[in-house]
């Protein structure tokens, strides 16, 4: 089955498509990317991810053609932030 796995730090995005064992789950797919050992930042135990934007578990099976993302945390606060059109 092929899906793809997206990251993105700051300075650089990454989205794979690989090939994943049918019933693979998000996190046996994210493992299989290889995206771990590329970023040794990412934190699956407090960073969430989810498929085509949607927030999902780690256990959540994959079907064919999803994206799977790992999002960051938020490093400020859009309500803190002051508008830059105003």
């Amino acid at each position: 089955m092929n899906v793809g796995v997206a990251y993105a730090d700051k300075f650089k995005q990454t989205w794979l498509k690989l090939e994943v064992p049918d019933d693979s789950t998000v996190l046996e797919a994210i493992e299989h990317s290889g995206l771990l050992t590329q970023y040794p930042e990412i934190d699956l135990e407090v960073q969430k991810v989810g498929i085509f934007g949607k927030v999902t578990k780690l256990n959540a099976k994959v079907e064919d053609g999803v994206r799977i993302e790992i999002y960051r945390e938020i490093t400020a606060d859009p309500e803190l932030v002051e508008r830059r059109n105003e």
